[in-house]
This record gives structure tokens, sequence and C-alpha cells, in this order.
């Protein structure tokens, strides 16, 4: 996308420091690489600090150079905004939206949902970055991303929640597994049968030892991994179980290939899924769209699970 908003010797900067190096940097950019080492060159002479520091790989961010970059990326953030609100004085909806993703909604619910912005919304498009919960936040509040889809988001000023649904901690397993038959199931039963267990990479395991630790005294009966779609798997194979949400396993139970148990234990408590945005400014119509459309394909993906045959019906709608 072209920026007639935001000055060239940003863009130079941000590139550089996305890029590693000025010569990539010129590539992007499609400009010389003696350009965008002048300009940098030049505002490292006005300001009077470095703003990279010269290493035999490339060129790595100062303080000042990470200072610098923040506004850059905000800049062009307030920029795509402006001409999103000059489109739509114009009476059309169009412009680009960038969104974090956690990486078990990419064989979940979010082809879906690209498919039916694109087919609502032709002149909407979309940058999707897939992210840990910390950096979906982090994207969020340094302007990198617009909207957010974020499991377990911890209350705070800066963060507004346009939506959120509980997602109770339960356990998938095939429908030959001995405890299929069972309406709900409790860890002390589940813990007794082979577990695939997600790795402190992801966020159900440590969900999961912050509130159950002894769940890992027995690590001989479980299969350690960071992939929650091998996890999937192994629940699928019928020999093993899974410690994981209706979200997170929305196709598999939608199939008929797994079965959902909420757990009963007292006290289990749910993890969340939220839509959010930064507070600290406006979204755009546009914006707003997508994170509405984002919220209705979320909803409407577990309350098509929750009302699958044999599944305890719970509204994921607010």
């Amino acid at each position: 996308m072209r920026s007639p908003l935001t000055p060239a010797s940003l863009r130079y900067v941000d590139q550089v420091a996305r890029s590693g190096s000025i010569q990539k940097a010129g590539k992007e950019l499609n400009v010389a690489a003696s350009a965008v080492d002048r300009q940098i060159l030049l505002m490292e002479q006005d300001l009077g600090v470095e703003l990279f520091e010269r290493v035999p790989r490339g060129m790595r961010l100062t303080a000042a150079g990470d200072a610098l970059v923040t506004l850059a990326r905000r800049w062009r953030a307030d920029e795509r905004r402006v001409v999103a609100e000059i489109k739509q004085l114009q009476g059309i909806d169009q412009g680009h939206v960038r969104i974090a993703a956690m990486d078990s909604h990419v064989n979940g619910f979010l082809p879906d949902f690209v498919e039916r912005l694109a087919a609502e919304q032709p002149r909407i498009t979309l940058d999707i970055e897939i992210a840990t919960p910390d950096d979906a936040v982090s994207a969020l509040l340094s302007g990198e991303v617009d909207v957010a889809a974020i499991f377990n988001l911890t209350p705070r000023r800066d963060v507004h929640v346009l939506w959120s649904a509980e997602l109770p901690l339960g356990c998938v397993v095939a429908p030959t597994h001995p405890l299929a038959e069972e309406k709900e199931a409790n860890l002390q039963r589940a813990v007794a049968h082979p577990i695939a267990l997600q790795s402190r990479a992801l966020v159900i395991r440590r969900y999961l030892e912050a509130h159950y630790g002894w769940l890992f005294n027995e690590p001989n009966k479980a299969v350690v991994t960071n992939s929650l779609q091998l996890v999937k798997k192994l629940a699928c194979g019928g020999h093993y179980l899974a410690f994981t949400s209706e979200l997170d396993a929305a196709p598999e139970l939608i199939s008929g290939e797994l079965v959902f148990l909420p757990i009963r234990d007292k006290g289990a408590e749910p993890q969340t899924v939220s839509v959010a945005i930064d507070s600290r400014k406006p979204i755009s119509r546009i914006g707003r769209i997508v994170a509405k459309a984002l919220e209705d394909e979320i909803g409407g993906c577990l309350d098509k699970v929750r009302n699958m045959p044999g599944q305890q019906v719970m509204s994921a709608r607010p």
C-alpha cells in the first residue's frame, strides 16, 4: 500500500528495522539502497543520535531507533484510518485491517471468516498475524494490528474488549474412547488415561499448570508436543485424550471425529476468547466491520459446536 501521508524518512527507518539491512529495505521499498542510507544518515544528523548499530550482519535498532519505529508504525496506522474514513465519506466501505489471531484459529474458524468477509466486503483487505496472547497484545498496543482475537486476555486499561466468550475447561476424546459415553468428566478420571499434552509454548498448558499442577506428576502417561494439530490427531486415534477447548477442536467436533467432555471439578475455571482493540485510539468504521464479522464467526462457530447432538447447549453470545 502506498503511504501518501507518512514521511519517506519514517517509512525507510521502519523498513530497515523490519528487513535488517539497508539493501533488503531498498528492494522492499523499490528505491535505491543509497537513498535509504542517505535518509537514515540525515535523520541521525538532525536528531543527534544513532538510530541503528551497524553490525556485520546488518542493522540493529538502538533505543532511539526503536522509539522512532514506534512513531512510524503509529503514524502509518493513523494514515490507514484516515484514508478509510475518507473512503467512507465517499460512501465506500473500503480499507485495510490488520488482525492478530491465535495459532489454533488457523485450522478452525479463521478460513471461514476470511471467505465470508471477502464475499460480504470485497473492498476490505486483511493482514493476519498469528501470535501468542502476549505478542497479540503487544502488537495491538504498538499499532502493528488493529483488532485481535486473544485467549485468556488479562483486563487492562489500554485494551478494550469488544466481545468475549467463556470456553469451559474440558477434554476431547474419540467416539471409541472409554470416556466417550460420559456427559462430563473429572480430572481424576481423565488422568487415568494416556494424555496428548500441549507443551508450554501453548496457552492451555500454561493454564493447566497454573491451576492444576498435580496433573503433571505422572509424565510417563503423556505425549508432549507444541503442535495442537498433533494433539488433536492423537485424540482422534482413540488412545489418547486431550485437554482443550470447544473452539480449538471445533472442526473435529463438528465432523464427529471428537467428543467434548466438560470438566466438572469444583473450581474448574473457564478460559476466555476475546475480540479486542487498543482503547487509547478510536477504531475506524472498517475496523468495526471486521471486528463484528470476527465476533460473529467465533460466536457462530461455538454455537454450532454446542448445538451438535449430544453436546451441552451453551450459547456463545454475550
